[in-house]
């Protein structure tokens, strides 16, 4: 029987993109007023008929969010959190052949993976409470799996390189409206808090993992979104498997969404304040494949630089860029 590494390159080409076709069936029964976020810090992107109030002025980030009474849709139901994308074509300038740490030796064998790949993201969130503390404040939990795949590597039978899972608890509070206001036509939306979790799930000398606080802050202005995150690593119980991420991955997000219309771009910076010459730009950019379908599959074209485009590299400097599609979006 033909095994999957001994297929075709062309054929592995039409498994990364096996995801489009089912986002396609999905996208029949989605609602066409939703449309496709690229951040969910802070300004997700939807039609202004989305599940509000006509006398109420458009705000993404609380359609995606469900700050305002007229945005509410529930708990338990699954919605779609970061962006979920195949990327079939990602390729780095430096593929980390020695991963390491302080506390982890390096393999004694180099590994044979190449500078070409293929990356994935699936994310999803469900809201769990609603009305906690505060009559349109809701508790969500989310979780984001993110893959680094050989899939073009046949002489090493295509395999993932690295697979992050990240789950979080976010509580997400509501800005007053008789507060929101902000020089310069800035909108305060809302104000999170909640704790996560990430790890790649391998055994040792491979482990990465840490977990973290965080309190967030989103920002609007017409088609504008601002959001902002501060970490607070928890201290590991026994050995570090990362020491110092820190000062690589970085411990504050600073993320920009720009959706002037079909076209959505996005920048995200994530730094460390006492170390600057650290942390990672990721740029992100979306156009629907079929005008007509704005809400539907989407063009997907990731730019990434700097340190801890996955745990196992938090450590490991690179340049890579990515192009592919995006997912389904609800």
């Amino acid at each position: 029987m033909l095994q999957f590494h001994q297929a075709r390159p062309l054929l592995r080409l039409a498994f990364c993109f096996v995801a489009l076709i089912a986002s396609t069936a999905i996208q029949t029964q989605a609602s066409p007023t939703t449309s496709p976020s690229i951040s969910a810090g802070t300004a997700p992107v939807a039609s202004p008929t989305s599940l509000q109030d006509a006398s109420a002025p458009f705000s993404p980030t609380s359609v995606f969010w469900e700050l305002r009474p007229q945005d509410k849709r529930g708990t338990f139901a699954v919605r779609t959190y970061m962006p979920n994308f195949v990327l079939p074509v990602h390729y780095t300038d430096s593929i980390n052949r020695y991963p390491s740490s302080p506390t982890q030796p390096a393999l004694s064998q180099e590994n044979q993976y190449r500078q070409l790949g293929a990356k994935i993201q699936i994310s999803l969130r469900t809201k769990v409470m609603e009305g906690l503390f505060h009559p349109n404040a809701d508790l969500w939990f989310a979780y984001t799996q993110r893959s680094l795949w050989q899939v073009w590597n046949r002489e090493d039978s295509a395999p993932f390189r690295s697979t992050d899972h990240q789950p979080e608890v976010i509580y997400v509070y509501p800005i007053p409206e008789s507060m929101s206001r902000l020089p310069f036509d800035w909108r305060w939306r809302m104000l999170q808090g909640g704790w996560a979790h990430q790890s790649n799930g391998q055994s040792d000398p491979l482990s990465r993992s840490w977990d973290r606080t965080f309190v967030g802050l989103g920002f609007e202005r017409g088609e504008i979104g601002l959001g902002l995150k501060f970490y607070k690593r928890i201290p590991e119980g026994g050995t570090d498997d990362n020491p110092g991420i820190t000062r690589y991955a970085g411990d504050t997000d600073v993320m920009l969404n720009w959706f002037p219309g079909a076209a959505i771009a996005s920048m995200t910076w994530r730094t460390h304040l006492a170390s600057l010459s650290k942390g990672s730009v990721q740029l992100d950019w979306t156009y629907p494949i079929n005008r007509d379908r704005n809400a539907g599959a989407r063009w997907y074209v990731q730019l990434f630089t700097g340190y801890g485009e996955s745990l196992l590299d938090y450590n490991h400097r690179q340049t890579s860029i990515g192009v592919g599609v995006s997912l389904f979006q609800f």
